[in-house]
């Protein structure tokens, strides 16, 4: 069976199957994912290395460090900070790491590393970025970081922010 045409292509002589043309996404892949708050970002898919979900007790916490680090981490050989990424942003609620895994997404520019901590991780998406709203209605302490938003259709109130991994990490606000 799986040497005959049949097979390779998924129509047999009994099988009314048609062919579906698969759509082409637009936009560019994104990950979405949530902070302590509840608010949701986006970060473009090509700037994270990796996600990765370690137990807490994985992150070493140091000393005499910036409040918005929460410690390192060892991934394969290989010591990243991992920071509260909603204490980053301006959120008062530090971020619950009472859990058995944290989701931390690796972001890299050039040859510097971040691990950026969030309450929850929704998914990878593709996201039309010319429908990108480049004004936002953010507070202070995050706008420097976002490169706009995407109001969710049917959700007039709720909104998706395109944060910037770049500026996130060339931030003064870790030496603070």
């Amino acid at each position: 069976m799986v040497g005959t045409p049949d097979f390779l292509t998924g129509i047999g002589p009994d099988s009314a199957a048609e062919f579906q043309e698969l759509e082409s996404p637009e936009g560019d892949l994104h990950l979405r994912f949530f902070v302590q708050s509840g608010n949701e970002f986006a970060l473009q898919a090509k700037g994270i290395r990796e996600v990765i979900s370690p137990s807490p007790d994985r992150i070493t916490p140091i000393p005499n460090v910036s409040s918005l680090l929460l410690g390192t981490l060892n991934v394969r050989g290989r010591v990243i900070w991992v920071a509260d990424l909603g204490q980053f942003l301006g959120d008062t609620t530090p971020l619950n790491t009472d859990r058995p895994e944290l989701p931390v997404i690796a972001v890299e520019d050039q040859d510097t590393i971040l691990g950026l901590a969030v309450d929850r991780i929704v998914g990878m998406d593709w996201l039309d970025t010319a429908q990108l709203i480049r004004r936002t209605n953010a507070p202070d302490s995050m706008e420097p970081f976002l490169d706009g938003q995407w109001v969710l259709s049917g959700e007039s109130e709720r909104v998706l922010r395109l944060l910037d991994q770049v500026k996130i990490l060339r931030s003064a606000r870790w030496a603070t």
